[in-house]
């Protein structure tokens, strides 16, 4: 991602650097408390393991962003994701369901008194046929009557967010505002609440002006890798493209009908033709 003064707390870089802050837990504590809408302040965290063995098909582990457990035993679990993910909602629940066996399991199969599970989904897209940019579901009836509240599922999607400075007021709002534009803000913009002390420290770590030459070398091995990642990504994007025409060219298909299906130009549909 382009960064100016501030890194972007969405980036990998600024993930780890404001709710993995192992140092100084304060903002993740009051992010963590917002996102689950409690009144209850959240005075100490524990960060757990993030992986687990997969119990998927493909035998790939599962990793998430950051899992943690505050002074109560209530688990979170809270992943980060930028691009397109409809099938999120399946990973979350695949992830929280995991946790719920282990600590099922912890306690000998006694399902009296389980912690609290918490599966937070932060997504800079927007997966979800609903309005509003935060949504906290639980198991409800139909009549939409809770069942049980010791599984919740909450949804930040911050394509949907759209307040402005003067609206803002709870906590949960100036998380999301910090999230969005914190990288393309100058120093001289900033809104009155970026001096809370939570969000004050947070916006430190993520300031380029104030990296030690450590950590300057650090976001640059970050930066580095993402880069690598994303242009993998795209050969591998562009392999299956090419797989897809090569096949259909195969079938007979017009030129124009595979550059519409497969959401590529003609030019390029025929560029693969020129190859066969």
């Amino acid at each position: 991602m382009e960064t100016g003064v501030y890194i972007p707390i969405i980036s990998d870089y600024g993930f780890k650097a404001t709710f993995g802050n192992e140092a100084d837990s304060l903002f993740l504590r009051i992010a963590l408390q917002a996102l689950i809408k409690s009144k209850i302040p959240i005075r100490e965290v524990h960060f757990d393991k993030n992986s687990f063995e997969a119990l998927t098909i493909d035998s790939r582990s599962g990793i998430f962003d950051l899992a943690c457990t505050d002074e109560n035993g209530n688990q979170f679990i809270v992943e980060m994701q930028l691009g397109l993910a409809p099938h999120f909602v399946q990973r979350m629940k695949f992830y929280a369901l995991h946790k719920f066996n282990t600590v099922v399991e912890r306690g000998e199969f006694d399902y009296a008194n389980l912690p609290k599970i918490y599966a937070i989904a932060i997504l800079a897209k927007n997966i979800l046929p609903t309005a509003q940019f935060h949504t906290v579901a639980n198991l409800r009836s139909e009549a939409g009557e809770i069942i049980d509240t010791q599984m919740t599922f909450i949804t930040v999607e911050l394509a949907k967010f759209n307040k402005h400075v003067a609206e803002i007021e709870a906590d949960l709002d100036k998380l999301v505002y910090t999230m969005k534009p914190l990288h393309t803000t100058e120093p001289t913009q900033y809104p009155a609440f970026w001096n809370e002390e939570w969000l004050k420290r947070a916006i430190d770590e993520l300031d380029t002006r104030k990296m030690t030459p450590e950590e300057r070398a650090y976001f640059a091995r970050v930066t580095a890798a993402n880069a690598e990642a994303v242009k993998a990504e795209q050969k591998r994007i562009e392999a299956v493209k090419i797989l897809a025409i090569q096949n259909a060219l195969k079938e007979g298909l017009p030129i124009d009908l595979i550059a519409r299906i497969i959401s590529v130009s003609k030019d390029f549909v025929s560029a693969v033709q020129k190859t066969l």
